[in-house]
């Protein structure tokens, strides 16, 4: 009498997350997404500093940019430049009419504020040009770090590392850094990535995050760093 076998356990496939990218593919991952964001807009601030060349433009749309959506900054840009586009003319500005050209960027009365101002020291202590050097720049009203790195970067066209909330989140997600804030990003990237990649990682990342690796349920089905993607902190993805 022949035995039937006992019928095959079915065993839970386990889906195994790669482990973080690190310099031996972060090459590799930044051509992937490169690839990927062709398809996008470019940020607000790139656009300018592609079309304009103007350090002072890039400086002023990147203000009106901070927690801000890109196209509103992009409209807001575009009304003030028509109005005044050198560091003179914006100064003799009224701050009140510049907060009406600007809005409805995030904090637009404390913004014009410190364009004006900006542009009084920019005429007072530069000479009407924006300093290429971050230690200048930081002395400017309303200019952080990120700011100053994308004036460098997209304005001057030096090697700069600028992080904003997008950069720092990717990183962290795909365990290249371990950090808690931007600054830690920055400086973590400064030490780490090779510096032939300071220049896109910012655009490329800003944009990547913006349309695929949002930061709410990511699209990682859709992504093409899956492979290389641990995943870190991603609790709920599409």
């Amino acid at each position: 009498m022949s035995v039937m076998p006992e019928p095959r356990q079915l065993v839970p496939r386990r889906t195994m997350r790669p482990g973080p990218v690190d310099n031996r593919n972060i090459g590799e991952a930044l051509r992937r997404i490169k690839r990927e964001v062709r398809q996008y807009d470019l940020p607000i601030v790139t656009l300018v500093a592609n079309t304009a060349g103007d350090p002072f433009k890039v400086l002023i749309s990147t203000m009106l940019s901070l927690r801000t959506k890109d196209l509103v900054t992009a409209a807001a840009s575009e009304r003030l430049f028509a109005v005044a586009d050198t560091p003179r003319a914006m100064a003799a500005l009224p701050v009140e009419r510049m907060a009406r050209l600007i809005y409805p960027v995030g904090f637009y009365k404390t913004k014009a504020r410190s364009i004006q101002r900006t542009c009084e020291l920019l005429l007072g202590e530069h000479g009407g040009v924006v300093p290429p050097d971050m230690d200048a720049l930081l002395r400017l009203p309303g200019v952080g770090r990120k700011t100053a790195n994308l004036v460098l970067t997209l304005g001057y066209r030096k090697h700069a590392m600028c992080v904003d909330t997008h950069v720092h989140r990717i990183s962290n997600i795909w365990g290249y850094v371990k950090t808690k804030d931007p600054h830690g990003t920055e400086m973590e990237l400064r030490a780490k990535l090779p510096r032939r990649y300071w220049m896109s990682y910012n655009d490329l990342l800003v944009s990547f995050g913006q349309h695929l690796c949002v930061p709410v349920s990511p699209k990682c089905s859709q992504c093409p760093m899956f492979d290389l993607c641990p995943r870190i902190g991603v609790k709920r993805s599409r």
